[in-house]
């Protein structure tokens, strides 16, 4: 409070009690008024209320006037000023009546509602945990889905029936079987790729090469239909050199119309191509150009699979060399063989840079003996173990290396020596 508003509580004061005075009097004067005042009855009652309202206000103003000099007589009062009107211009701070309290900082305070029951906040589930948990949910349902769509594209193809088929019939090669069962599924996985997946087979005469081509070319017919699907013999569909140029137009138009008919289907097709080392330069020159990353989308999603002895010598020499540290494993026998090939496979054409190399290793002397026992069974004859024992002894093969004996011509003979029973 200011010291204006504790002077204006004091003049009200002062009013008050002047008032209540003149009111005193008033009684008093009417009480020993003189008999005169009978002469003004015949007066109205507006009049004399008049009058009396103006003898009230010359009292009043009269004391009004003596007390002001009085407390003006006092030493050292504040001089009396007429009112004036307030406006918040030009007012200097005015301190208050009292000395300001000083403010508490009040603590913060859990305020509860009155109508429930108070309770300390505890450990409870958020609504956002909630949110958290649908979140990861629909997240996992999305994964699950598109995994899902995978699997339904890789069962299109059935690799789980072809690689059974493969460990069946293929023997003495099962790393090179896994190799390459686990660049199909990998590439038949999706239907969109950036480049054709072009794997080529390298081994010896009489491995099973040829056969594991028209394994693989059976079981796509089966999947994909016969128009998808190109097995090529080098010496059967362009044996003589003069016929390169046209063999390689002829070729490029055969997988042209399969990659369009693939594309329209949704389907992947699959070239088989065999014989690779007798491949004339122009046709390894329009493999190249198919394989180029420039090709349209429809040659991109396709299968190459390119069988080829060459680098053979390498193939046997590192094996009867190193035949003790590989003890059947071909993981190690494809990491050491791989370099190897590839430099002397990217000294005859540049087309081997863009493929992945598969080495397929020596047959052993049990798997020519599986060899026979299946030829027998095919050909109706009753697999007798002396019997198979007696023909595998009649097959060449090098020195024994480390306790093992690997074929010279692998299964080659097999199937000349079981017609001849």
């Amino acid at each position: 409070m200011t010291d204006q508003d504790c002077s204006s509580s004091t003049s009200h004061t002062e009013d008050d009690e002047e008032q209540e005075e003149l009111e005193e009097d008033d009684k008093s004067k009417a009480r020993t008024a003189p008999p005169v005042a009978v002469s003004l009855s015949g007066v109205s009652a507006t009049l004399r209320a008049v009058i009396r309202i103006k003898h009230k206000y010359q009292a009043l103003k009269k004391r009004r006037q003596e007390m002001a000099l009085a407390m003006a007589a006092l030493p050292g009062a504040p001089a009396r000023t007429s009112p004036k009107i307030f406006t918040f211009d030009g007012v200097p701070a005015l301190a208050s009546c009292s000395p300001p309290r000083k403010k508490r900082k009040r603590k913060r305070r859990v305020l509860y509602p009155n109508r429930r029951r108070r309770k300390a906040p505890g450990q409870g589930h958020s609504p956002t945990e909630f949110c958290l948990y649908l979140l990861s949910a629909i997240l996992f349902v999305q994964v699950y889905n598109a995994i899902e769509n995978l699997d339904d594209h890789v069962i299109r193809y059935d690799l789980e029936g072809l690689e059974k088929t493969l460990r069946r019939e293929v023997f003495g090669q099962l790393g090179a079987v896994e190799a390459l069962m686990w660049h199909l599924k990998d590439f038949l996985s999706t239907y969109v790729h950036n480049r054709p997946l072009v794997v080529s087979l390298h081994g010896p005469s009489g491995v099973g090469k040829s056969h594991l081509g028209r394994l693989l070319a059976g079981h796509f017919r089966s999947v994909v239909g016969e128009p998808l699907v190109l097995q090529y013999f080098m010496l059967h569909h362009c044996g003589l050199e003069a016929d390169a140029p046209r063999c390689a137009e002829q070729l490029v138009s055969l997988v042209s119309e399969a990659v369009e008919l693939g594309e329209h289907e949704e389907k992947i097709p699959l070239f088989v191509l065999d014989e690779a080392e007798h491949m004339h330069g122009e046709i390894l020159d329009a493999l190249l150009g198919l394989l180029g990353s420039g090709q349209p989308n429809q040659f991109l999603n396709a299968i190459y699979v390119i069988l080829s002895n060459l680098g053979h010598e390498h193939i046997t020499k590192h094996l009867l060399h190193n035949v003790s540290n590989h003890d059947g494993q071909h993981r190690q026998l494809a990491q050491d063989l791989t370099p190897v090939l590839r430099r002397y496979l990217e000294g005859r054409h540049p087309l081997w840079a863009e493929v992945t190399i598969v080495p397929l290793g020596l047959l052993e002397r049990s798997h020519v003996m599986e060899c026979f026992m299946d030829e027998m069974s095919r050909e109706g004859f009753y697999p007798n173990r002396a019997h198979m024992e007696q023909l595998a002894a009649e097959i060449q093969y090098y020195p024994a290396v480390g306790g093992r004996e690997y074929s010279v011509t692998g299964c080659k003979q097999v199937v000349a020596k079981v017609n001849l029973l």
